[in-house]
């Protein structure tokens, strides 16, 4: 079974630019994959280690993967776990919380 919440790591500035526009396009690295990159609870902090270690004003967005619909699809990723990728941008209606990393 599936989680029903994912979670997306922004920077404080990627932050304020969603909320004042009402979605999230995705990150340069997103843009270059073609896709947004979550993360499942389980995987949330290995993916903060690998891409955001030392990096401060880093906000969590809780998302309501349901909310997403069929353009949210899991594929494998690192080491062949599968990873929630959204093709679409990320409208902020489906964000349920917001938490800086470590502290949900």
């Amino acid at each position: 079974m599936r989680p029903s919440k994912i979670y997306k790591v922004l920077r404080g500035a990627q932050w304020s630019q969603a909320q004042a526009s009402g979605s999230f396009a995705g990150s340069p690295d997103d843009a270059r994959d073609g896709f947004i990159h979550f993360s499942t609870a389980e995987q949330l902090e290995g993916t903060i280690e690998r891409h955001f270690a030392g990096e401060e004003n880093l906000v969590v967005l809780e998302v309501d993967a349901a909310a997403l619909g069929d353009a949210l699809r899991w594929e494998p990723s690192r080491g062949g776990a599968l990873f929630p990728h959204l093709y679409g941008a990320l409208p902020m209606s489906a964000v349920v919380g917001t938490s800086a990393p470590g502290a949900r």
